[in-house]
């Protein structure tokens, strides 16, 4: 059990170990390729069936993942003509022992679990592969469900209220056009959906499926929603085995403790939230509440008690109106702290939360305690009832339940002592398949946002205007909206990319390595498709002038709280030894120097012109 026993005593750090030490594996994998090249598509699908026994008896074996893994590389020059690098299979093997894995931007993380998928799924238990939307789930479903159906395998797909299998015969013969579209699958695959090939089934049969495709949201409320059936033969899931999570660090870190709920109709109380919605905007602060911004909390003086009291013209600081305080808190909670098209967006007569670590709407998902009743009166559309919780987990608690975890993302060194303390998952970071040459420039430093962002708008026209293509990271749906407005009065064509525009997004990013292409994002930057320099389709010219004015250029305008989400923004630019750059713009009113910077910051703040660069 060479593999297995290479894993357990011994998690290599160092890139350049790595290689060696998986030398003897990847020579292995390499030396059966040729052999594997002069099959028929019928004796890969007898291997796997052979390979299926083998893995009954003696597990994932050194013969089984060497011997998958040939099967899968060979596949996937058929499919989708693309070939594992070596790099590829190292992570393939860190991935089927469980390991998470750190693999940069562009150098294929789709296309590597892959090879832990399939030899996993050979175990018949079922493989469950995370994603963080339902887009990149039907996406991927599609583009490397081809892959595993040529390997004899089969594919499910879970997205919000519908549920897939992949069948390549569900447009095969009939339509005339069907030898075209899986051509043009094979280009646009990485950024486009073809729904062509998924056939509606009921969920029980999509989980029945080799590898199964969802977003965590699926797969847990899945969960729940078994535990509430009395018939086990109703349930839809068959258990939790083995599973993948792409953006494992979004996933298992910066959403660890999100609760996911399933909870039925409470008491009615809108009249209540619509009050205290209409007397939050009379209240002061400072003077009638004062806020703590780093911990989000809102403290009423007793100046404020008396206020709200004449407002009400009853008392409601009593025993027997604690209710009426937990709505008032609300309210001011929900006009004081949250804002819209940066918290929240209003969007079909519905409050819907933005995530603040991918700019994502959080659809179905509703604040607790209130706070998203309080929302809705707010914004004057319908508040819905409140629940009462009827089943819970946490996303930690649900991916803790899997026999074998894993996952895969370009940032996850930065959390690797939080993987290990509470997942105990390893960290390995995958050593790039060509040299990163991306330039990182300092940060720019301003004196104020104004400044700030008359700096970013020049430095988009100079690098515009050179032909050069640039990404600008934006942390908020607002800031989004106002930069695209500055853009506008200075008449520089740009693509706009945010929750509000989310069924666009992957189109969006795959073309913003255009020359000259502008495109302006929140934190979400269509992470899952890859930027591809000169557009995608490729196109050979335009990518070598690309490459000649510098790359893709990355702009941040602001710094996020997580380093990581900085780190997603700047890997978006040189991607598999490409040319790019990335810089920062900050200023002293940004919200994250402004809340936990120290207070002798504004000492030279109020000495400087609003247009100082430091």
């Amino acid at each position: 059990m060479f593999i297995t026993q290479l894993l357990r005593f011994f998690i290599p750090r160092n890139s350049s170990d790595i290689r060696k030490r998986f030398g003897r594996f990847i020579f292995a994998i390499n030396d059966k390729e040729e052999s594997v090249a002069v099959k028929s598509r019928g004796e890969l699908v007898t291997k796997t069936k052979e390979l299926r026994e083998v893995f009954q008896h003696e597990g994932m074996s050194d013969k089984v993942v060497i011997d998958g893994f040939s099967l899968v590389r060979e596949a996937a020059k058929r499919t989708i003509g693309q070939r594992h690098f070596d790099e590829q299979l190292i992570g393939g093997i860190a991935l089927a022992q469980g390991v998470v894995v750190e693999l940069k931007t562009g150098e294929g993380k789709t296309l590597m679990a892959t090879l832990a998928a399939y030899v996993r799924a050979l175990s018949g238990k079922g493989v469950h592969i995370v994603t963080v939307n339902d887009y990149l789930a039907q996406r991927d479903a599609v583009w490397m469900g081809q892959l595993y159906d040529y390997l004899g395998l089969s594919v499910g797909c879970l997205v919000h209220d519908q549920a897939f299998l992949y069948d390549s015969a569900y447009t095969e013969n009939e339509h005339p056009e069907a030898v075209k579209k899986d051509k043009d699958r094979d280009v646009r695959g990485g950024f486009k959906v073809f729904h062509e090939y998924l056939r509606p089934v009921e969920r029980i049969e999509a989980y029945r499926a080799d590898i199964v495709y969802g977003t965590n949201h699926e797969f847990g409320f899945d969960y729940l929603r078994d535990h509430l059936i009395y018939d086990p033969a109703r349930c839809v899931q068959r258990g939790q085995y083995y599973v993948i999570v792409d953006e494992v660090d979004s996933i298992l870190i910066d959403e660890a403790r999100t609760p996911l709920i399933i909870s039925g109709p409470d008491a009615d109380a809108s009249r209540i939230y619509r009050e205290f919605s209409r007397l939050a905007p009379r209240l002061s602060r400072e003077t009638d509440y004062t806020i703590d911004e780093k911990q989000r909390t809102l403290i009423l003086t007793e100046a404020g008690i008396r206020r709200v009291e004449d407002l009400l013209g009853r008392p409601i600081y009593t025993e027997n109106n604690l209710v009426l305080i937990h709505h008032l808190e609300q309210a001011l909670r929900a006009d004081a702290l949250f804002q819209r098209d940066k918290h929240y967006v209003v969007k079909g007569g519905e409050v819907i939360i933005v995530d603040e670590f991918t700019g994502r709407l959080m659809q179905g998902r509703r604040y607790e305690g209130g706070l998203h009743q309080a929302l809705e009166a707010k914004e004057g559309v319908r508040v819905q009832e409140e629940n009462r919780t009827v089943a819970t987990i946490t996303i930690q608690n649900y991916f803790r339940m899997y026999e074998v975890l894993s996952g895969m993302t370009g940032t996850a060194l930065t959390s690797a002592e939080e993987f290990h303390k509470v997942y105990g998952r390893e960290v390995v970071a995958i050593p790039t398949h060509k040299p990163m040459i991306r330039a990182d420039a300092p940060d720019q430093v301003y004196v104020s946002e104004k400044a700030k962002l008359k700096g970013v708008v020049g430095e988009i026209r100079k690098r515009h205007e050179n032909g050069q293509p640039v990404l600008v990271g934006t942390i908020s749906i607002e800031k989004n909206e106002y930069l695209s407005r500055l853009l506008d009065i200075e008449g520089i064509p740009y693509a706009i990319l945010n929750a509000k525009q989310h069924e666009q997004e992957a189109e969006t990013i795959a073309q913003a390595g255009k020359r000259g292409a502008v495109t302006v994002a929140t934190n979400m930057a269509g992470r899952g498709v890859d930027i591809i320099l000169g557009g995608n389709p490729p196109d050979n010219a335009e990518a070598e002038f690309v490459k000649s004015v510098g790359g893709l250029h990355i702009i941040g305008t602001e710094r996020h709280e997580s380093k990581r989400i900085d780190n997603q923004l700047r890997g978006r630019a040189g991607r598999q030894g490409d040319p790019g750059s990335s810089q920062f713009f900050v200023s002293f009113e940004d919200d994250l120097m402004r809340i936990f910077g120290s207070d002798r910051i504004s000492i030279p703040v109020n000495t400087c012109s609003s247009t100082t660069m430091f």
